[in-house]
């Protein structure tokens, strides 16, 4: 667990002094006023007077610089989950470590490689969002500490790299441990840049006192005879209690990759047809991506129209290549079921095809038909309560899902829910937490801030 340093406790002490040295200036600042505006005006007290014998000069000038880096509100709220997903990240890097070693345990050991990247290429993802976020005042007065984030960031990518190179060569479990170790010290280097960034913008990084992070839950299906695979992981956060009960919030990650790369065969199981008089539909390409909260299905198709007049004659009346997209919502039902509602996005086709898609029954029917295929899907691949442990299912509420895209192209599905129990079942809750999470508190060492 990480704890705060001397760092914050010595702003403090330095903007007391401050405003305790000169007073009319730190609130003419606070006011939207000119500071020292006492000393131009003729009203204020001079250095002269003052008893303590302070330089209200050097100590204006560090409230100032102080003052210039400080977080705001949100800025404070987008630390803690970056703080949040690199503790998240060491978990799983804490258990990859633990398969590493174990007989015939290839499988597994590539699972939670998978699972550990997702989670570093967040937490990196995050880590760079929020200093991009900087204002120009911050930009200059943090230019030091976020250079040497800057660079245990690239470290931690170069050692992260190595290990997957290392997995997916099936090397050593010597060869990999090794790895895994310079991978723990580039994150534990990460993780501290990270607290000293905050010690620095006056932010107290206790969000992470305890996290119980779940163990990956591997959902293998087959929907259109093709089999895929979709790995659930997450964390649950420590809980907050009023009225008698405890609300523990909970955040998981599916990583839906193999649907990607499936999902053309799937839906030319699903959509395609070859009637001798009528439509004859055949997929092309599918391509399924991000659009955050929801996901696109790109298809591009070929369409005909095929007429019979009498036993023996068969004309082609119409024929067309064309793109329909499609993008999928999830939504959570009052029943706390997920489905995919389906809307029709852009349309490129010409002619009789393009009208089809547009208001005839054509668009509507690969609309509902993707739509339901793909639900399918994901009922029986992503299940909220199934990832939890067995006595937390029956406590437990799926309020949100949304789809997510990584920098390198995967689409993710996060679902946020939570744990609520009451004050007589939370000890029993815990320790069933303690024993199915890989984690109970941050693995990295405890770091005390500069």
């Amino acid at each position: 667990m990480f704890r705060n340093g001397s760092g914050f406790e010595v702003k403090t002490i330095v903007l007391g002094a401050a405003l305790l040295a000169y007073p009319c200036g730190a609130l003419a600042q606070h006011g939207g006023g000119r500071v020292g505006g006492g000393l131009a005006g003729g009203g204020g007290l001079s250095a002269n007077n003052r008893a303590s014998g302070i330089e209200t000069k050097d100590d204006l000038g560090t409230f100032h610089e102080i003052m210039a880096v400080q977080a705001s509100n949100e800025q404070k709220i987008a630390y803690a989950e970056m703080l949040k997903r690199t503790a998240v990240a060491g978990a799983q890097l804490k258990a990859f470590t633990d398969q590493i070693g174990k007989e015939n345990n290839a499988p597994e050991i590539a699972t939670h490689d998978k699972t550990l990247e997702d989670a570093l290429e967040t937490a990196r993802t995050l880590n760079k969002k929020f200093m991009e976020g900087f204002s120009e005042a911050q930009k200059s007065g943090l230019k030091e500490i976020t250079k040497r984030l800057t660079k245990t960031d690239s470290e931690l990518a170069q050692e992260a790299k190595a290990l997957d190179q290392e997995v997916d060569a099936n090397a050593a479990a010597t060869q990999m441990a090794g790895s895994a170790q310079g991978l723990d010290r580039a994150l534990t280097n990460f993780q501290r840049a990270q607290v000293d960034l905050g010690e620095e913008m006056s932010i107290e990084s206790n969000s992470l006192d305890v996290a119980y992070n779940l163990p990956p839950m591997k959902a293998s299906i087959k929907f259109a005879n093709q089999p895929m695979a979709i790995t659930t992981s997450g964390v649950v956060s420590k809980s907050t209690a009023e009225g008698g009960q405890n609300t523990f919030p909970v955040e998981l990650t599916s990583d839906m990759s193999d649907l990607q790369v499936t999902v053309a065969d799937v839906l030319r199981d699903q959509l395609e047809k070859s009637d001798s008089c009528g439509e004859r539909i055949a997929i092309q390409t599918a391509v399924l991506t991000a659009d955050a909260p929801a996901t696109v299905v790109e298809i591009q198709l070929h369409f005909e129209r095929w007429a019979c007049f009498g036993r023996d004659t068969v004309n082609e009346m119409a024929e067309g290549n064309g793109t329909i997209q499609v993008k999928l919502v999830p939504i959570v039902g009052a029943d706390g079921e997920l489905r995919l509602a389906a809307q029709m996005g852009r349309i490129d086709a010409q002619g009789l095809m393009g009208d089809s898609l547009r208001s005839g029954s054509l668009g509507d029917t690969l609309r509902d038909k993707i739509a339901e295929s793909l639900s399918s899907i994901v009922r029986q691949g992503v299940d909220f309560r199934a990832a939890l442990p067995a006595d937390a299912r029956s406590y437990a509420t799926l309020h949100r899902a949304q789809f997510q895209g990584t920098g390198s192209g995967k689409l993710l599905m996060i679902l946020d829910g939570e744990i609520r129990v009451s004050d007589d079942k939370l000890a029993a809750l815990t320790s069933e937490l303690k024993e199915q999470s890989s984690i109970n508190q941050p693995t990295r060492p405890e770091l005390t801030a500069r």
